[in-house]
């Protein structure tokens, strides 16, 4: 949802994470240049307390009663680990050009336990087309990667093993 000087979007996920279910909720606000402004997440299984971030958009963090969290300085994006929405958020901040890469900070999420930690990334883009692009991810932390599909909005399409969008019409 686009408003007049935010882009918003909410979700429920419904997974499995280790071989136990789990369902979580969030709400996330990024500025028109799709800078993190406002992240709201909660497990719906009440395995956590609720976990509210508010960022400048310039890489500062905070909570919501208005703590500094040092920890994160520098990181501009989230990403939650159970939703392949979070990689739309720095595809579209970024907007690279073919064989473009950047490396980024992040905000990671772990869900169900909501654990937040800074990791490092990189996104590069492998093509793009009018309907879409491939962007090789990378998790710098962890030394993960996929190549990911995407739709003309950023919108991912394919994470392999992992996530691929399903249309019901």
């Amino acid at each position: 949802m686009r408003l007049s000087d935010s882009i918003v979007a909410e979700s429920i996920v419904v997974g499995v994470v280790n071989n136990k279910a789990f369902r979580a909720q969030y709400k996330i606000r990024c500025d028109l240049s799709w800078c993190i402004r406002e992240i709201d997440i909660c497990s719906l299984d009440n395995e956590s307390k609720p976990l509210q971030l508010r960022a400048d958009g310039k890489g500062h963090w905070r909570t919501a009663t208005g703590t500094a969290l040092h920890t994160l300085d520098g990181c501009i994006d989230v990403d939650i680990s159970v939703t392949p929405f979070t990689n739309t958020l720095p595809i579209r901040r970024l907007n690279l050009s073919h064989n473009q890469s950047a490396e980024i900070s992040v905000t990671y999420i772990v869900v169900p336990e909501l654990e937040v930690k800074p990791i490092k990334q990189r996104y590069t883009c492998l093509n793009t087309t009018r309907d879409g692009g491939l962007y090789r991810y990378e998790n710098l932390t962890g030394r993960y990667q996929a190549d990911l599909i995407v739709d003309e909005d950023g919108l991912v399409i394919d994470y392999p093993n992992v996530w691929r969008r399903v249309w019901f019409e």
